[in-house]
Formats: structure tokens, C-alpha cells, sequence
């Protein structure tokens, strides 16, 4: 039976970046707003649309700012940065206005974006933030050897990392890692945890667990944090390239922040009747 179009249905595109997936609501027309209930209801797999993170798209009071962007994780819960959802979003307001840069804000920053290569899209996420008040943690400590089983690293990219670097990542669980990291006192605002493996001075093997999302093919901010901490730990430099599940990430921390750049994919569109969201 065909689906009627209801007037207060609310269309979204599905898109990626290596696997890490969003869906993507504009509402920059027609003003739309999600509560708990309903975002963990369009986050199942099963019972919904399926995403590791929604995003809506706003528009700004600021001429240089081509959107807002909100992001929340399939938990319900609210996070202030997205690096491959802003990645994603960015293709499609390049596309949508001819341009081959554009600055988008989030939560966190202002984000610069540009298309390499007339395929691929680069972000930057900012300078990360290292001291043990700024991740947050919830005691003063050593950020580059936190006092957990591993010494992991921790990095704020606009949302709290926690790295643990190992020799074979093949023998550790990213689930039971990062699943008991998360939740770990240290951080009052839970934390995106990454289990890493150098392969050589400019390549890094990684893991993912997002907060609010568990395990995650692929992360941009993670990237970036992982990129980070293995600079401070003199372990890769220059551009590295961080090989995740989904695939491959480049990484550049430079004077005027951390660039990441990848690839991004539109899946499909569809519309979120008016039904399902009655809960």
C-alpha cells in the first residue's frame, strides 16, 4: 500500500561518513523540534529509521554562517558537535549553493568546511582542549596518562575523548571498553572512548565507541582526538591517516585548528509521518 503524504510529515535525508550514520532534517523552512521519546524512537533499527545521530539544520543571524546545526544521539541525549554529520551537512549546502567552502556553527564552534578534490569534504573541528577542567574530568590528573588500567589519553573536540593506545587491537573489546569507560566517574559528562594501534608514524588503526551511540563505524572528532593524542605522545606526525572500521580518515593538525577530511554519502530521503511521532 502506498504511504499518503501527510502536511505534517517531516522530510529527512539519510547520509554517512564511513558508516557513521545521521539523519538529517532541515528546518531552516519549517521549524521542527524532537523530544527524548521521539529521538530514541526514530534511532532504533528496528522500530524507526535507524542513526547514530540526528541532525537538524537551523538557520544563523550571522551573514558568514551558512547553517546551525543540532545534533543528539540515538540515546536521546544532546551532543554540541558531530564532526562527520557537519562533514555530511556540508556536502549537501555545497551542492545546494554552488560553493566549494562555507562556515557552519554548532554548539561548539564555527566550523570551516571545503570540498577537496571535487569528491571528498574537510572540516575544521578547532583546536582540541587537553587540560583536565576543559575534557571535563572530574579531578585534576594528567591528561596524557589518565589514572585508569591503560593510562589512556583524554582530548576535548568539542565533545570528551578518551584514547587507549595498545599493540594489538585485534585482542581488545571496544564494546567492554568503551561501554565501562563511558560511564567511568572521571567524567562527569561521560566520554567518546577509542581503543588505538600505531602502525607507523603517520597511520593509526582505531576503534570506536560514541557516547550516547555505543560502537560507531567510523568518527571524525574521534579521528581528531586519537590524531591528537599520538602527536602529544610523539608516537605519528604530520598528516595522518586514522584507518577506522568504515574506513579511512586524514588528519591535520595545524596552526588554525584540526582538519579532518573523508568521504560522505547520500543514502536516501523520506519522510517521518506524523503518526510514528505520536509517543
Amino acid at each position: 500500500m502506498r504511504q499518503k503524504t501527510g502536511t505534517k510529515n517531516i522530510l529527512f535525508k539519510k547520509m554517512h561518513g564511513l558508516g557513521n550514520d545521521f539523519v538529517i532534517v532541515d528546518c531552516r523552512r519549517k521549524g521542527n523540534s524532537f523530544n527524548i521519546d521521539q529521538i530514541k524512537f526514530l534511532g532504533n533499527r528496528n522500530l524507526g529509521i535507524g542513526f547514530d545521530q540526528l541532525v537538524t539544520i537551523s538557520t544563523s543571524s550571522k551573514n558568514d554562517i551558512s547553517a546551525h546545526l543540532n545534533f543528539w544521539n540515538s540515546d536521546g541525549s544532546e551532543s554540541l558537535t558531530c564532526g562527520n554529520a557537519t562533514r555530511c551537512v556540508a556536502d549537501l549546502l555545497m551542492s545546494e549553493m554552488n560553493r566549494e567552502e562555507l562556515i557552519i556553527s554548532t554548539g561548539h564552534h564555527e566550523i570551516k568546511c571545503k570540498r577537496v578534490n571535487n569528491e571528498l569534504i574537510s572540516t575544521n573541528l578547532g583546536q582540541p582542549q587537553i587540560n583536565w577542567d576543559e575534557i571535563p574530568l572530574s579531578r585534576k590528573c594528567d591528561t596524557l596518562s589518565l589514572p585508569l588500567e591503560g593510562n589512556p589519553v583524554a582530548t576535548n573536540m568539542g565533545n570528551p575523548h578518551c584514547t587507549y593506545f595498545v599493540k594489538n587491537i585485534e585482542t581488545h573489546s571496544i564494546s567492554k571498553t568503551g561501554s565501562e569507560t563511558e560511564i567511568n566517574s572521571l567524567f562527569p559528562q561521560k566520554t567518546n572512548v577509542q581503543i588505538a594501534e600505531i602502525i607507523n608514524p603517520t597511520t593509526i588503526k582505531v576503534k570506536v565507541w560514541e557516547r550516547g551511540s555505543g560502537v560507531t563505524l567510523a568518527s571524525s572528532s574521534s579521528a581528531c582526538a586519537v590524531a591528537v593524542a599520538s602527536n602529544r605522545l610523539a608516537l605519528t606526525t604530520g598528516v595522518v591517516r586514522v584507518a577506522l572500521d568504515g574506513g579511512n580518515l586524514l588528519v591535520d593538525w595545524q596552526e588554525d585548528g584540526v582538519w579532518v577530511t573523508g568521504p560522505t554519502a547520500f543514502v536516501f530521503a523520506g519522510e517521518i509521518s506524523e503518526e510514528a511521532l505520536k509517543i
